[in-house]
């Protein structure tokens, strides 16, 4: 039942508060329970953020629930996890956010058809409020757009 690119959480709110600049896919470290739990859909990435710490990235505040059958060996919910990208690419990450105003954000996370967990993240940029009030501007007008097209 493997399915090829089977993306399992999306952070929902990264399009709407950030403008994604560019995106990188890595792959994510995990425990026998976390992988359990993300397989099963219990992860949530709203709160998540990555950052480059000594030639590494790491994500910190990914929210992934506990395993139901994991005794007590079961994981930390909020840990930080490892990132696992090329060096080229850490280092390319690293001098785009020495830019102002550039973050570096978690935007999905899927299985690719090896099953090895991965993560979308991106750099972005924070939208303003007038940027967000547009935003759902044109979301309306294409629900409407869509909405007339059916008819």
């Amino acid at each position: 039942m493997k399915l090829k690119n089977d993306i399992i959480i999306k952070n929902k709110k990264a399009e709407f508060q950030f403008f994604l600049i560019e995106k990188f896919k890595a792959g994510i470290m995990l425990t026998g329970t976390e992988i359990k739990s993300v397989r099963a859909g219990r992860a949530n990435l709203s709160d998540a953020y990555c950052f480059v710490k000594d030639g590494e990235v790491w994500m910190r505040n990914m929210h992934i629930a506990h395993y139901k059958a994991g005794s007590y060996n079961n994981h930390e919910l909020k840990r930080e996890r490892k990132l696992l990208l090329n060096k080229r690419e850490i280092k390319k990450i690293e001098q785009k956010l020495k830019e102002k105003g550039l973050t570096l954000i978690p935007v999905e996370v899927f299985f690719n058809e090896r099953g090895f967990a991965k993560v979308t993240i991106s750099l972005a940029k924070g939208k303003k409020f007038f940027d967000k009030r547009a935003s759902l501007k044109e979301k309306d007008l294409k629900r409407e757009i869509d909405k007339n097209l059916k008819y």
